[in-house]
């Protein structure tokens, strides 16, 4: 397996070496060269097998002569154990053809945790051979801090450093990140918004000097293992409401494009999907692109769904590489035209033919979601799953259809909100009840690169070894 930049002038790089590399050096996003390719039958195989097995499985093309099937096998079996339900991904019932498929059971309580797991050990295998450190330095609107932190924290060849904005995370995701004290987690909160942090991290990675000196790596989702390690749950769940002899449909609650772009790969990659939802917040510039054309910049308010107040989306460039038959020149321009013009337009033509819809979630629906779920369902759901609720209800083609939506986090990391909705605070897991009085270290900075490089090259420890 090949991997090459969605901007064409990278160079081409096995599988290790795009989870140690990130983001292309020209800018861009690795993706496959061409997608595996899996037969009916090898779908309806899936059928009882365990989470580890089927992710070994659907994920081993992936990987090359990179990690060999039996070492692989390993890493998806300590991955998934720490996971609190055995299903690792189990699904609900909610009405007679909806569903929810319940992404929190990780230690994170989250859906970055399905990925991050499994990426922390394939940083350990792969360091370990090359005898080699790295430094991860990744943005989070939320949850893919808390979740890389624990995949990451203690690990000898790791330092990471994560940027979050400041007073826009829930008190609870917050916590979860600055509360481990491990030596080799860094917290910095930015003065600006998810995009000013994103924005920070993607220049990091192309001052080509800076990255090299450190051996920057990523674990935001522009790094390639954290997209395919979420290709898994699609299929599996999808098994287990009839597919491949049936259709499914998924409504994804959508910021930075990534979850939903798996399920997108896994539909290329030969599971039978009818519908993907992108369901978005009143940050809605992924629903105005896939109802009109038009991709464009508009400022980034905050919402009771933080993690999904995102204008621009980096997985969305993994979709427009596709959309426009990989070609590099025309996704680089695409590209140049959103930092230089705030936007571009596609026609319409290449969208009506995708499985593609969306629609927005203000915050009074959301609310309204969250109260009229626990009234009609008695369950529980956080605000970014009562979006994908309310888009996936509006926006669903046939109801002959399972529709399944994608619960990313516990209600319980967004209690202010679902409180305010039910009049019920929902309660942390067991292993989480003293989040709140745990010591917090972090460091504030300003929305300067300068400053946030400075800070990380004075910690590194691939610069400040004794």
């Amino acid at each position: 397996m090949r991997y090459i930049s969605t901007r064409g002038k990278a160079p081409v790089l096995n599988f290790e070496e795009v989870v140690l590399t990130g983001l292309a050096r020209d800018g861009g996003l690795y993706l496959p060269e061409s997608w595996p390719q899996f037969s009916t039958d090898d779908i309806r195989g899936l059928a009882g097998k365990s989470y580890a097995d089927a992710a070994a499985f659907l994920l081993q093309p992936f990987l090359g002569d990179s990690i060999s099937p039996a070492d692989f096998r390993e890493m998806t079996k300590k991955a998934y154990g720490a996971f609190s339900h055995r299903a690792v991904v189990p699904v609900s019932q909610l009405g007679s053809n909806e569903f929810l498929m319940e992404l929190y059971h990780g230690p994170t309580l989250a859906f970055k945790d399905v990925a991050l797991q499994l990426l922390g050990l394939l940083y350990d295998h792969l360091l370990a051979r090359r005898g080699k450190r790295v430094t991860i330095v990744g943005a989070t609107s939320g949850d893919t801090g808390s979740a890389a932190i624990e995949a990451c924290r203690g690990r000898d060849a790791v330092d990471i450093f994560i940027l979050h904005p400041k007073g826009r995370v829930s008190d609870v995701q917050r916590r979860q990140m600055t509360t481990v004290l491990d030596a080799n987690v860094h917290n910095i909160a930015v003065e600006g918004d998810f995009d000013d942090c994103q924005a920070m991290v993607k220049a990091m990675f192309n001052d080509h000097d800076f990255r090299d000196e450190l051996a920057v790596s990523a674990v935001n989702s522009i790094n390639w293992a954290r997209v395919m390690a979420q290709i898994v749950y699609y299929f599996t769940v999808g098994v287990s409401l009839g597919a491949p002899s049936r259709a499914i449909s998924f409504s994804v609650p959508s910021g930075n494009f990534g979850d939903v772009y798996a399920g997108y790969a896994a539909s290329r990659m030969g599971l039978p999907v009818e519908q993907l939802i992108v369901a978005t917040n009143r940050n809605d510039i992924l629903s105005r692109f896939f109802n009109s054309g038009e991709y464009r910049k508009a400022g980034v308010d905050p919402t009771i769904s933080p993690s999904m107040d995102i204008q621009v989306s980096s997985n969305f460039e993994r979709f427009l590489a596709d959309l426009y038959g990989r070609d590099g020149a025309a996704v680089s321009d695409l590209m140049r035209r959103l930092d230089n013009d705030g936007g571009f337009s596609v026609e319409m033509s290449r969208l009506n033919e995708s499985i593609f819809s969306a629609g927005r979630c203000d915050e009074e629906e959301t609310l309204a979601t969250i109260g009229r779920t626990l009234e009609e369902t008695e369950r529980l759901v956080d605000p970014h799953t009562a979006v994908g609720l309310f888009v996936g209800d509006k926006c669903r083609k046939d109801s002959s259809t399972p529709l399944v939506t994608l619960s990313t986090a516990h209600p319980a990391k967004f209690p202010d909100a679902v409180e305010k909705a039910t009049g019920e605070r929902p309660k942390l897991p067991k292993h989480m009840q003293n989040l709140f009085g745990r010591k917090e270290r972090l460091t504030d900075l300003p929305n300067d690169i300068d400053a946030v490089k400075s800070f990380i090259k004075e910690r590194a420890r691939i610069l400040n070894a004794a």
